[in-house]
């Protein structure tokens, strides 16, 4: 199943998103070959990074919620995992 995933960052993220930007970026890249991040990009507002936002593809929920317990940036602290948006999608396919 598809997902739009949208990822505010706490007020106070910077420092730890900077932290463990080489893990999260890193994990994502394994799951963009295994097909299950789609896309993703990064949430700007006032030019500056807020969060982020991710097309992804899980075959049900608990490996969607899976996978976000273990993301580095809910782990550390970088986005607001309490106000998380995920809303099922159906993207058209890439030609």
């Amino acid at each position: 199943m598809q997902y739009l995933v949208i990822a505010y960052d706490y007020d106070d993220a910077l420092e730890r998103r900077l932290k463990v930007r080489d893990e999260h970026l890193k994990s994502t890249k394994e799951l963009i070959s295994k097909g299950n991040i789609i896309n993703a990009g990064a949430l700007i507002e006032d030019d500056k990074m807020v969060g982020s936002t991710l097309f992804v593809d899980f075959e049900n929920e608990e490996e969607l919620d899976a996978w976000l317990e273990n993301e580095p940036y809910v782990k550390e602290k970088v986005w607001n995992y309490e106000e998380i948006q995920i809303v099922p999608v159906k993207l058209l396919p890439k030609q």
